[in-house]
Parts: structure tokens; C-alpha cells; sequence
């Protein structure tokens, strides 16, 4: 069946209870790197920035795979990107284990586990939900976005328990090769194609025809929410990827770090989807908007307080201000650029906010570096935070602009929805 009545339907629901799942097995590289930084900076040697390097490279390799994966999607589907992606994921992580020196984990991560792995699990999953709903489609994306803080609350404390009974090396194995089997046993119920062909060839030649989002061309539009991504995801990592190191340089130790992450992002899962209740009412601009602003906050809170309990509070709120930053640009790309271009688009951002958060993690252990505190690395967030921010607020005057200057016929966001949606 490949109707419009697939949308919003039970099997589109369906489809996205497998999304999220798969999301939460995929992105399990990016959380379980955090984990074991002070064991593989104490066994080869390195300096805390080079042991931050393959968490840098899964990020960049994440970033960039989302479009291979996604053009791969838009192509065959996602079940056969799915197969290939699970067996590169798994390779990675026993390559990894058996790795002897900083060099070949670095790589494994960035080649195997991010570009060719872990990269189908986010921005093509979520890029394929926002095409599946119409009524509900903040909410929708948010609740498959939310198996990336899923995968971040989950596998934290199962690798930190692991490492501390096994050894780091076993317990990447292990843990590794159990989700990419996982993920290999769940790609055939994601056999069924992607509605890309029926909502662009569905969608009213009004919706077709938005050639200046923002005012702007599309590749100027891009740009300037791949520059706000990139920004906001370099403030974003600072506690996400250093948050055990952090508790270990205070005398916590690393489970406390390992609890305290797995709580920001258990708090990011709640956010996410709160914000994608609030994006289904305004929008995703404002939506990114009222997130960078509150992100902002939450970063500024971490330079008083390093108490053991303040700083689990402050975990928390940090997870719950941040959570909804990242969908809301797949829902910005889906209101403001033609359908014909979600898959690229929502790519090409995406690859920046994973760009943003290898950067960021590269760039925090390397200021803590030079300076042996984390307060300048939290500060230099805060500024880059505001790059973010100052994108967005010219985003949205640049749509108040043209809204004025198209007068009553400028369709909103309401009616877009109601002449996208399918007919019965």
C-alpha cells in the first residue's frame, strides 16, 4: 500500500516505534566514547585532547554519512542502507577493541562506526518521519530524535559497568557488536518505501514553489542555519562529552560523571518532546529560538556550582533546556524548503550539528589543556551559543520582513499543513 492514507496512519506510527528504536541502537558510538576517555587516555599515553580525537572523528564521520545515508534512503529505501550500516557499525567497534594505539581508534571510529555506521541512524530517520506525518509532525520527529538521548541514557552506565568488571576492550566488543545485530534483525521492518515520492508529488504547487526561504536563495538559507548548528552544537558538547572527565577531575570519580550524563540526557528525551508539543504551535524557527535561549542559561549555571548534588540538578536542567534544539532544524528545513529537497537539506544541516559537536568536544579538551580548568571551556560554549542565537533572531526578522512584504497571501504554517495533507 503506497497511498497518501499512509500518512499519519497506524503503520506510520509503527514505522516510527522502529525508528526509534533503531536510533537508540545506532547512536551508541557517540555516548559510550565519553565513558571510556580516561581509561584510553590512561592506557596510550595521550593528553586529554587527543583522547577526545575519536569522539571528533565519529562526529564528523556521523555528520557527513547522514547525507551518503540519506541520497542512499532517497534511493533504495532504508532497509538496504540499514544492512550495510549495521555490519560497517560492528566492524568498527571489535576494529576499536583490538586497537593498539590512539591512531587506529580514532579511525574506526570516524570511518566504520560514524561515516559508514552510525550515520543512517539520525538524520535520514528523522528526515523519513517528517515526510510520514502531517498533523503531528513536531512531535513525531521529536519522539524519533529522542532515541539519540534515549541511546545516551541507556549505554552510559551499561558500558561504564562493563568496563569496570571487564575492561574497556571487552565491553566496546560486546556492547558493539549487540547493537548492530539488533539493528540487522530490525531493518526488514523498515522495508516498505519512504513516502518522499507522495508527498512532493502530493504537495499543492504553492508549497513546490518555495525557492526563497527566509527571503533568501535556498543554498544562502542553508548556510546560515548550518553555521546556527554548528555553533550551538559546539556549546552543546562541552557537558555532553566532558562531563566525566569533569566529575573525575573534582574527585567524583567516573560513575558519578557516567549518572550525571545519562541524567542530562534522560532530561533531553523529556525536553524533545515538549518541544515538539511547543514546535507544533509555533514553528520550528521559534521554536530553536526559545531553545538557544535556554541553553545559554543552562551552560551559565555550570560555572557556580561544582557541588556533587548541584551538579546533577544543574544535569538535569541542562538536559531539559537543550533537547529540542537539534529536531527543531529538520521541522525549520520541512516548513521553510520545498519537499523535493528535505533529504539533502536536513543533511546537510544535520552534518554541521554533528560537526558542531566534534569540534566542541575537540575544542573543550584542548582549552582545558592549555588552561587545567573547564571554566574557560564552558565560557568559550556561551560564546558560541551566542553565534547561534544571533543567527536565529535574524532568521526570524528576515521571515517577519517578507511575511509583511507578501501581505495577506502569505501562507502560514497552519495552511501549509491543511493543503499537504492527504485527501481521502
Amino acid at each position: 500500500m503506497r497511498d497518501a492514507a499512509l500518512v499519519d496512519s497506524p503503520y506510520a506510527w509503527f514505522r516510527l516505534g522502529i525508528c526509534l528504536l533503531m536510533m537508540t541502537l545506532g547512536n551508541l558510538g557517540m555516548w559510550v566514547v565519553p565513558v571510556v576517555i580516561p581509561a584510553v587516555q590512561a592506557e596510550f599515553g595521550v593528553g586529554r585532547a587527543e583522547s577526545a580525537l575519536p569522539y571528533t572523528l565519529l562526529m564528523i564521520g556521523f555528520g557527513a554519512g547522514g547525507i551518503l545515508m540519506g541520497r542512499m534512503a532517497d534511493k533504495y529505501g532504508l532497509f538496504r542502507p540499514l544492512l550495510f550500516a549495521g555490519c560497517a557499525m560492528g566492524l568498527g567497534f571489535v576494529l576499536s577493541a583490538l586497537s593498539t594505539n590512539i591512531t587506529v581508534f580514532a579511525l574506526s571510529h570516524g570511518l566504520l562506526i560514524g561515516l559508514l555506521g552510525s550515520s543512517i541512524a539520525f538524520a535520514p530517520l528523522m528526515a523519513d518521519t517528517a515526510l510520514w506525518f502531517s498533523k503531528r509532525r513536531g512531535v513525531a520527529v521529536a519522539i524519533c530524535a529522542s532515541g539519540n538521548y534515549l541511546s545516551g541514557t541507556i549505554w552510559p552506565p551499561v558500558m561504564q559497568h562493563f568496563v569496570e568488571t571487564l575492561g574497556w576492550r571487552q565491553a566496546y566488543m560486546g556492547v558493539g557488536l549487540f547493537c548492530a545485530a539488533c539493528m540487522l534483525l530490525l531493518a526488514p521492518l523498515l522495508r516498505r518505501r519512504s513516502a518522499v515520492a507522495l508527498a512532493v508529488t502530493g504537495a499543492p504547487a504553492a508549497l513546490q514553489s518555495k525557492s526563497q526561504p527566509f527571503g533568501l536563495s535556498p543554498n544562502q538559507a542553508t548556510v546560515l542555519l548550518s553555521v546556527a548548528g554548528f555553533s550551538c552544537c559546539v556549546a552543546m558538547a562541552m557537558p555532553q562529552v566532558h562531563i566525566v572527565a569533569y566529575c573525575t577531575d573534582l574527585g567524583y570519580g567516573a560513575a558519578r560523571g557516567a549518572q550525571m550524563l545519562s541524567l542530562m540526557l534522560a532530561c533531553g528525551i523529556v525536553s524533545r518532546l515538549l518541544f515538539g508539543l511547543i514546535c507544533d504551535r509555533i514553528g520550528g524557527l521559534r521554536t530553536l529560538f526559545l531553545g538557544s535561549v535556554l541553553q545559554a542559561i543552562a551552560l551559565l549555571t555550570f560555572l557556580p556550582f561544582d557541588g556533587l548534588v548541584s551538579l546533577y540538578l544543574v544535569s538535569a536542567l541542562f538536559g531539559l533546556f537543550q533537547g529540542g534544539i537539534v529536531p527543531s532544524y529538520t521541522l525549520i528545513v520541512r516548513e521553510h524548503f520545498a519537499p523535493t529537497q528535505i533529504g539533502a537539506r536536513v543533511g546537510t544541516v544535520i552534518m554541521f550539528t554533528m560537526l558542531g559537536m566534534a569540534c566542541g568536544g575537540w575544542m573543550s579538551g584542548k582549552v582545558f589543556d592549555l588552561t587545567g580548568s573547564y571554566h574557560a571551556a564552558f565560557l568559550n560554549g556561551v560564546a558560541w551559543n551566542a553565534l547561534n542565537l544571533g543567527i536565529v533572531i535574524f532568521l526570524l526578522r528576515k521571515v517577519s520582513v517578507t511575511a509583511k512584504a507578501q501581505g495577506p497571501l502569505a501562507p502560514t504554517r497552519t495552511d501549509e499543513r491543511n493543503r499537504s495533507a492527504p485527501r481521502e
